[in-house]
């Protein structure tokens, strides 16, 4: 198997170019699993982890573009105040070796529908910025990012070099179901993300379907029905409803990690609990409650 290990993203694009069968790898989290276990064997590794410019994240025009090589352990402390479901969901990654190494960009690499990332980033309405050596930078929708089951939209000679996303205008919340709290595959996931100032809602599936998904019904259902302007109180048939039209947005199978009947049932609830915390934090009813 060769090596490949640029130090600079010019180098990179073109080692990508002249070996589209490379895998790229930036923490090898996931890559070297499946190595070790002889899941894949690709002809070649394409090593990422010395482009040091992957590792910058930066605020540019109100939006904030991180470098696909930007840890979850990063991520977590230093812009859990401004993408704070990310922030969520990163904390649930593995153990703390692999936040240190483990990134977002390998999980859109991986493409894996339960992936952690995937639900805020959805929910957040984040691109994904790619290049090639021969057609230049492109962005990526993340709801238009992945394409299949450990698929994305990905042309063989592109590499991911950050992703984009607007800091939180109002609360996010990211929740998910397995055998324990971190350190274990979801057997779903969800990730809710409130914009007041344009009575907005952004959801993201994970875990509930081939791809990540969004609940685009339950978007628009739940921004008519709450009351942005008055603050008022969730009523529970509005946060049983949005839970309903998620459950019926996911696509599940049965698998060793749960049946999709369930998977759909857990989705239900974690919508439900999430909107709930959300909704709370926006109108200051947890804090009324404590004092």
């Amino acid at each position: 198997m060769e090596f490949l290990r640029p130090t600079t993203w010019a180098d990179a694009l073109d080692a990508r170019a002249g070996h589209p069968d490379a895998l790229p790898i930036q923490g090898g989290t996931d890559v070297m699993v499946e190595l070790n276990f002889d899941v894949r064997r690709p002809a070649a590794l394409l090593d990422l982890g010395r482009v040091a410019g992957l590792t910058r994240w930066e605020e540019s025009d109100g939006r904030l573009r991180v470098g696909a090589g930007v840890p979850y352990a990063r991520l977590i402390t230093e812009l859990g105040d401004r993408l704070p479901g990310l922030a969520q969901a990163s904390r649930t990654v593995g153990s703390p070796q692999i936040r240190n190494r483990g990134t977002v960009g390998g999980n859109l690499g991986a493409a894996s529908p339960a992936g952690d990332a995937h639900p805020p980033l959805l929910a957040g309405g984040a691109e994904i910025e790619v290049e090639s050596a021969a057609r230049g930078v492109r962005m990526i929708p993340a709801a238009e990012f992945y394409t299949g089951v450990k698929r994305s939209a990905l042309e063989p000679d592109e590499l991911i070099r950050a992703f984009w996303t607007d800091p939180a205008p109002g609360p996010q919340y990211f929740s998910k179901i397995g055998t324990r709290n971190a350190m274990v595959i979801a057997v779903c996931s969800f990730a809710l993300a409130l914009d007041p100032g344009n009575a907005r809602v952004g959801t993201g599936i994970g875990s509930a379907g081939p791809t990540p998904l969004r609940a685009d019904e339950a978007e628009d259902y739940l921004a008519a029905e709450l009351d942005w302007a008055g603050r008022g109180p969730l009523p529970d048939a509005v946060a049983r409803r949005f839970g309903e039209l998620v459950a019926g947005a996911a696509r599940p199978i049965d698998d060793v990690r749960g049946t999709a009947a369930y998977r759909r049932h857990a989705v239900a609830v974690l919508a439900r609990r999430t909107l709930t915390w959300a909704w709370n934090d926006y109108t200051g009813a947890a804090g009324r409650r404590a004092s």
